[in-house]
């Protein structure tokens, strides 16, 4: 099956319960409903599974705060980051130096960070919003990187020559990020051609219950199928998408296992 538009798949949920056609979602308040549940069953698909095709890059977002310069904001649409970059280039340096950052849960962050000495002209205290205090460097790139609140990403130190504080656009992350949805009768969700089957399927299953107070057997069966189909499926490449290592080494320590920030 091709991918199918919102409206394809409100005609085609509709024609199977034997209601109206419509000639756009907004016709009827059945039509309404079905758009819906499509909706609704689209976005619980997305979160059943790993989708290759919403594994992303995509940069963090300036915070701009110089009474927190260490810290970067994750954008609103990502529900999982799993690695970041940052441009470590020097003032005196005549090209882009992007290097891993490495993760550390907050425990071990914060008791990394306390064996600075605070009274140090290249230490920087901090005030956390929660009003916690630790301390970081000013006088160097960042080396880890935490997060307290699963929104705010906070950096062991920057380098207060090159920036006031830390820039979102020298950035280079990786991640899921959560598809958008438009309630338009030429919208096209973000999904691979394969799996629209089950979308639909599912959607008309519940479509049945929920609006004609009956089971569809056939629709059932059909979601059934497509299940079993799609969990022998992942990838559409060949192996999968292989991501390049930036430049890690294959046996590089990590100082936490599973080291990124899931929004889920």
């Amino acid at each position: 099956m091709a991918k199918m538009t919102l409206l394809e798949m409100v005609q085609s949920t509709l024609n199977d319960m034997d209601s109206d056609n419509v000639n756009s979602i907004s016709d009827t308040q059945e039509a309404l409903q079905v758009a819906q549940i499509i909706k609704d069953t689209y976005f619980e698909l997305i979160s059943k599974r790993d989708w290759p095709h919403l594994n992303q890059l995509f940069t963090l977002n300036s915070v701009s705060d110089t009474d927190r310069p260490n810290y970067l904001k994750l954008p609103d649409n990502v529900y999982e980051m799993e690695f970041v970059n940052y441009n470590k280039r020097k003032s005196t340096d005549s090209r882009d130096k992007y290097q891993e950052v490495s993760y550390l849960n907050p425990d071990n962050f914060l008791l990394k960070q306390n064996q600075l000495n605070e009274t140090l002209s290249n230490v920087t205290q901090i005030t956390d919003s929660t009003g916690v205090k630790y301390s970081i460097r000013n006088d160097r790139p960042p080396e880890y990187w935490t997060s307290f609140d699963d929104n705010l990403i906070v950096f062991s130190s920057y380098d207060s020559s090159v920036d006031t504080t830390m820039q979102g656009s020298k950035s280079q992350c990786r991640g899921i990020v959560e598809p958008s949805w438009s309630a338009i009768d030429g919208f096209t969700p973000d999904l691979p051609a394969e799996a629209f089957p089950l979308l639909l399927a599912e959607s008309k299953s519940t479509a049945f219950l929920l609006l004609k107070q009956v089971a569809n057997e056939k629709a059932e069966q059909r979601s059934q199928r497509q299940q079993r189909r799609l969990s022998r499926k992942s990838w559409t490449a060949k192996g999968g998408i292989r991501w390049p290592n930036y430049g890690r080494k294959a046996n590089s320590q990590t100082w936490d296992k599973n080291p990124y920030l899931d929004k889920s």
